[in-house]
């Protein structure tokens, strides 16, 4: 009933023919992320590469590759997993269909991580030098832990069911870390982990920080889990493994000083655990680092760990992922996570039905959310009252504080509303939007660390866009009356009905909300003037590449824009503090100078995944 290590799902994913093992060499430096982001993209199986140039150990990738593999990981447990949170949101469920419930038991003691003196996870040590030196695209600052379980514990209320294990950024060389000493500890906003560091200082108690690599699936699933503070991902993840999580209590090592540490709990079957302590005295530049919106993440102080040991098991694997612009493999994880914890959504924000963070768009940067309108019944004509009140709420839950565009719509007006049709929502939106009434702006605030269209990091805006009651206007589904664009814009496409792309000229200014070329754009039209059928404009960088598909126009709008630098209006005026529009609405998604730049790949990397494919062999054909 689930795996209890890494070993065991790879020998059942091999022998149900959803692996592959490759025995070529492979350098461990951008090759193994080319060749896992081809076999990703042609939805292959996982992939075990036995034989890592340099390395004493094979990796393997690709496990939660496909929503139906990453299903299978999980097969034994999800239904369980799906009770126990039906009886999460109705308890008393129980009582009326206790048949239904009757292994719940079962998962629930699951859920209780088990203290223990050993593990296979002790048999050996290794340095860091020697573990694979992931790179994965060409400007990263060095090599990177792509799929880390970081456990820590907070200081004042210690012990197993407290803890927190995120999936954080970990650099294990480059920049100005010491070899196989120091290591980069990177955590965004609204992580768990902050919280547990903040009040490791605020005591002046040493950080202890291990980092757990590989082990059964469920740890690395429950490492991107969006549990409620101070709930421990340890439960998760044993109900989702079917089996308490094994963790070693009582390890001691030495630091740097020879002076004996007592060590944080370590994950018995991992296959790998890094010990260290946070330096309490510096941080150092950690990054770049191509990450999940399709852009470098830039280099940025962040925490350093000190490492004390590396253990590993004796027949440790090495478990890796690639991100860069979506989609890619930590797709499935939301994808899963959503088919798990969807259902609870109406129960923590009352009149919510649905919330979808758009992967497509970078997942922070877009949130669509279908709500509900009851204030005022009695009035025929219906418009956004408690929308605003339930997108505050959404933008005060956790993670989903970090959107930066929320559209949200009410139910009622259509039942069949589907949030995941990206395209039929913006429909329905766009149809009865009243862009004079429906903008709702929030200035200098958080967006999420690794979206660099803000003022600085961690730094942006956020706009609110709430649409209710019926349709006020057709929206066109062909391009006509937009023949007179202003100098220097052209190439209008049709990106979805009622939204256009016009190619702008290049972003030079860098003057937020003042930019000159689309002042003078939005200047241009009167309000009776045709384009204004179109109630969004997008001005890109490249028009046709955005209309292409919507996948495109998703992650060129809403990666490359800063509401309350980037959105303008024609007719656009500003009345007791509130902003709005008379005519279209219009989104600068321009890359403007601060930007990161966007992934590429290394062409002479390509050239050698090239040439393997064409030796044939197992992996071939997804090459």
């Amino acid at each position: 009933m689930g795996y209890r290590s890494l070993q065991q799902c790879v020998r059942d994913l091999e022998s149900s023919g959803h692996l592959v093992q490759i025995d070529d060499p492979i350098d461990a430096n951008l090759e193994a992320a080319e060749i896992h982001r081809r076999v990703f993209a042609s939805q292959g199986p996982a992939i075990l590469l036995t034989n890592v140039t340099g390395c004493p150990f094979p990796m393997v990738s690709n496990l939660f590759g496909t929503i139906d593999r990453a299903r299978y990981l999980f097969r034994d447990t999800l239904e369980g997993v799906r009770r126990l949170i039906e009886l999460k949101i109705d308890p008393p469920q129980l009582m009326r269909r206790p048949w239904r419930y009757a292994t719940s038991l079962r998962y629930a003691l699951a859920m209780l991580p088990k203290r223990c003196r050993r593990g296979p996870v002790l048999a050996g040590t290794t340095q860091i030098s020697q573990l694979p030196m992931l790179k994965s695209w060409p400007d990263d600052g060095g090599a990177f832990v792509t799929l880390p379980q970081v456990y820590t514990e907070h200081v004042d209320m210690p012990g197993l069911m407290k803890s927190n294990l995120g999936m954080y950024r970990i650099q294990l060389s480059g920049g100005q870390y010491q070899p196989d000493r120091e290591i980069g500890l990177h955590y965004q906003l609204h992580r768990s982990i902050g919280v547990h560091h903040a009040a490791a200082v605020r005591s002046g108690q040493p950080f202890r920080v291990n980092i757990f690599v590989g082990g059964t699936p469920a740890m690395t699933l429950a490492a991107v889990m969006p549990l409620p503070e101070g709930m421990s991902e340890l439960t998760f993840a044993g109900a989702l493994a079917g089996h308490r999580i094994p963790m070693i209590v009582g390890q001691r090592a030495e630091d740097a000083s020879g002076k004996p540490v007592d060590l944080l709990p370590i994950y018995g079957e991992a296959d790998f655990c890094i010990s260290g302590t946070v330096d309490p005295q510096r941080q150092l530049p950690e990054g770049p680092f191509g990450d999940h919106l399709g852009y470098y993440s830039l280099a940025h102080d962040f925490p350093v760990l000190k490492v004390h040991r590396v253990y590993h098991r004796r027949d440790a694997i090495w478990p890796f992922t690639v991100v860069g612009r979506p989609p890619q493999e930590d797709t499935m994880f939301g994808q899963l996570i959503h088919e798990l914890t969807g259902p609870i959504i109406p129960t923590v924000i009352p009149g919510v039905r649905a919330v979808h963070a758009v992967d497509a768009a970078g997942v922070h940067p877009l949130l669509l959310a279908v709500g509900s309108e009851r204030y005022t019944p009695y009035n025929a004509l219906r418009c956004p009252q408690e929308l605003l009140t339930q997108a505050n709420a959404i933008l005060g839950q956790g993670q989903l504080s970090l959107a930066k565009y929320l559209l949200i719509v009410a139910g009622q007006d259509d039942d069949t509303v589907d949030i995941h049709d990206i395209g039929g929502f913006f429909a329905y939106l766009l149809q009865r939007v009243d862009w004079t009434r429906d903008l709702h702006f929030q200035t200098r605030t958080t967006i999420d660390t690794l979206d660099y269209s803000g003022s600085d990091i961690n730094q942006g805006s956020k706009l609110v866009i709430a649409a209710a009651g019926p349709a006020v206007r057709e929206l066109p589904t062909e391009l006509t009356g937009i023949e007179s664009l202003p100098d220097g814009f052209d190439h209008p496409q049709l990106c979805l009905p009622g939204v256009l792309a016009v190619q702008g000229p290049a972003c030079t200014t860098g003057q937020p909300d003042a930019d000159p070329d689309m002042q003078r754009f939005c200047r241009h039209f009167p309000t009776d003037h045709t384009i204004n059928r179109y109630p969004l404009v997008v001005v890109v960088d490249d028009s046709r590449f955005t209309a292409a598909s919507l996948k495109n126009f998703l992650w060129v709008v809403f990666t490359r824009s800063n509401p309350a630098a980037d959105v303008y209006g024609i007719a656009s005026f500003t009345e007791q503090k509130h902003w709005g529009s008379r005519g279209s609405l219009v989104i600068d998604a321009r890359i403007k100078p601060h930007h990161a730049p966007p992934l590429i790949e290394d062409t002479q990397v390509t050239k050698k995944v090239d040439a393997l494919a064409a030796r044939g062999g197992p992996l071939a054909r997804y090459l």
